[in-house]
């Protein structure tokens, strides 16, 4: 499966739907489906996203929160999954998008390419995996914490880049999810 695609599927009329991006090119995936005040991007953060994921869930438990990010970012992150799995957030997904390299530092081969099974791990700490097929009812209607790992080619593809500007990210995300009045906290 191509990475774009699968990202733009996940994102399919996403609505309400709040996106943590994970860095480099799932961040670069969510843009290209649509940049949205939504989505908040992950720069110079590596292995955060679903920590940041969890944060926002547990603060805004009425909201649907899905974290995108990377296998890389999830091998460097793998204590979130376990303090995911104690707080059972249930509007919470995580989605993997596998293609086994570092994409961002030379498409060095992951952990995953030699065996290492993220949804095993997820599983052991409690999330609910679930399959690709079964990924948007999950992250749109299921209670979770849930989890899905998407694999996907190994592929250069063009940047599509979204602000980089983090006081600007900051502010439209913040904004978004809390309304105009957001600036008055």
């Amino acid at each position: 499966m191509k990475r774009r695609d699968a990202v733009q599927q996940l994102l399919l009329d996403r609505g309400e739907l709040l996106v943590v991006a994970g860095l480099g090119s799932t961040a670069w995936d969510c843009t290209a489906a649509g940049d949205s005040p939504l989505t908040f991007p992950m720069w110079g953060a590596m292995g955060q996203a679903a920590m940041i994921g969890l944060g926002l869930a547990l603060a805004q438990p009425q909201r649907r929160v899905l974290v995108i990010t990377g296998d890389g970012e999830a091998l460097m992150g793998l204590g979130a999954f376990a303090t995911i799995g104690v707080q059972q957030p249930a509007n919470l997904t995580v989605a993997v998008i596998d293609n086994e390299h570092y994409g961002e530092t030379g498409m060095q081969q992951t952990h995953t390419a030699h065996g290492v099974d993220l949804a095993g791990i997820a599983r052991a700490c409690g999330l609910k995996v679930v399959a690709f097929e079964e990924a948007r009812n999950a992250i749109y209607q299921g209670v979770g914490p849930h989890f899905v790992v998407v694999k996907v080619e190994a592929e250069k593809i063009p940047l599509v880049l979204p602000p980089r500007e983090g006081a600007l990210l900051k502010a439209r995300f913040r904004r978004a999810v809390l309304g105009p009045n957001a600036d008055l906290d």
